[in-house]
């Protein structure tokens, strides 16, 4: 009797096991971190519609595989599907139920709780990923090194590998140097650093960079053979924690500057353009300097774009006037974490001669006293009666003169043949400055002009308009 209630209880069991719709199962419950855990869902059925899954316990599913077998149950043909996925999970965390749908109706699995324990890095590891920080406090924009250090030991096999860098969210990545190899003691070392600055105030996470190593392993079959296979694995590296702490109030630029300006000459004619070169050197944010353009009354300038070499930032600028000037200092103020201070550098004033410059005149105007105002008036009224005949003259010999110059326009005939050159852009540049806000065709020209002479632009110009302007403005 006992023996006929485990076969009741079998007969039971089994055809639900052989028309389950789906089960999920996984290959390991329990894993080291960096070892890849394979989900295999086992689905039954005639009509089905295959889940797209792409991440799991949020992490990216690295790999997926199908197999599909047919069965007989009772005489009834019934096809089984087995559909794997392949994930490296990061901390232990639930596969959540996935919803499949068989033959119209909608599967549900049960979820599946995966433990991750930490991995033990011992000195004598194959392989070793570490991150290293030249600094652990850092101000809003202040440069530091990011070091990635990748140790493989001697004798390590590995048939192939994929690096995954560590994300710099938050971080303007500056320089990233190429990656250097040597020999430390039994371990072959791959370097490679970044040059960095943060964004922003706050605790600054860096994120683990990752190595995925395949190695080869070897399993036994049904029958007792070795066969070969690839494992992969994934190497973390540690995570680093930085301390960004807000600049001073009043400050965007942190480091340590120094800031120099060149002329190519201090004498210059009317209207020829003197050049200044402005050079930035030392260790900060010289990408939030913004251009030394200045303002000088009177004067023309044209600065062409910031470059920034290393820790060199340059600049050059054209000032153009028909009168004497002075170039004003150029000030850089900053934070310098080395001595928690604010600091401003400049450079000197630099006076420029305009040779043939226009006289600067000045009205004076001179009180004069109540008598003497009396007097002139008197002299005024003395004097009208007698020029007032000459001066009516003198208006109405205006007028005919105006009248004779518009209708023969003598000017044209003077100027009539003349060849108008468009060869020197600058001078070109320079004749056409005065009209650039009155004539918008003028104003395209210029900008141009101005791009292709300080910016190494190659934009043409519309010679027909360019004549036409010239002849409007008898420029020669």
């Amino acid at each position: 009797m006992r023996n006929l209630g485990k076969i009741l209880v079998l007969f039971l069991v089994i055809p639900f096991a052989l028309y389950g719709k789906v089960t999920a199962s996984v290959s390991n419950k329990t894993v080291v971190l960096g070892d890849t855990v394979t989900l295999s869902l086992k689905i039954s059925g005639e009509d089905i519609q295959r889940p797209t899954i792409y991440t799991l316990c949020d992490t990216d599913v690295t790999s997926t595989g199908s197999q599909t077998s047919i069965q007989i149950v009772n005489g009834e043909y019934k096809k089984n599907y087995i559909l794997n996925y392949q994930f490296v999970p990061e901390k232990s965390c639930e596969i959540k139920p996935i919803q499949i749908n068989i033959d119209g109706v909608t599967e549900v699995t049960k979820p599946i709780n995966i433990t991750v324990k930490p991995m033990d890095v011992a000195q004598d590891s194959e392989f070793i990923l570490e991150l290293r920080s030249s600094k652990k406090e850092v101000y809003v924009g202040e440069q530091f090194e990011i070091v990635l250090l990748f140790k493989q030991r001697a004798g390590a096999n590995a048939v192939d590998s994929k690096f995954i860098p560590p994300e710099l969210k938050g971080l303007w990545v500056k320089e990233e140097s190429d990656s250097q190899r040597y020999e430390e003691g039994e371990y072959t070392v791959t370097k490679l650093s970044y040059i960095v600055a943060a964004q922003r105030p706050g605790t600054q996470k860096i994120i683990p960079a990752q190595m995925k190593i395949a190695s080869r392993d070897a399993k036994t079959d049904s029958w007792g053979a070795w066969i070969p296979q690839i494992k992969w694995r994934t190497y973390f590296s540690n995570e680093l924690s930085i301390d960004v702490k807000p600049l001073p109030e009043g400050v965007n630029l942190v480091g340590d500057f120094k800031i120099s300006v060149f002329v190519d000459k201090d004498a210059i004619n009317v209207n020829e353009a003197v050049n200044v070169n402005i050079k930035v050197q030392g260790v900060g944010n010289l990408e939030d300097i913004k251009s030394f353009k200045p303002y000088i009354d009177g004067v023309n300038s044209f600065d062409e774009k910031i470059d920034i070499n290393g820790n060199t930032l340059t600049q050059k600028i054209a000032l153009v006037s028909d009168r004497d000037f002075i170039i004003p200092p150029f000030t850089l103020k900053f934070f310098n974490p080395k001595t928690s201070k604010i600091q401003t550098v400049q450079t000197k004033a630099i006076p420029i001669k305009v040779h043939g410059a226009k006289a600067n005149q000045k009205l004076n105007i001179k009180r004069q006293e109540q008598g003497e105002t009396k007097a002139v008036s008197t002299e005024v009224q003395k004097s009208t009666g007698v020029d007032l005949l000459w001066i009516v003259v003198g208006f109405i010999t205006g007028i005919l003169v105006g009248v004779l110059l518009m209708m023969f326009k003598p000017w044209n005939i003077a100027n009539k043949g003349k060849k108008r050159s468009i060869k020197d852009p600058k001078m070109l540049l320079i004749k056409l400055l005065p009209y650039k806000d009155e004539d918008s065709e003028v104003k395209k020209i210029v900008d141009t002009l101005e791009k292709n002479i300080y910016e190494k632009a190659d934009l043409k110009i519309d010679n027909k308009i360019l004549k036409e302007i010239l002849k409007k403005y008898d420029i020669t």
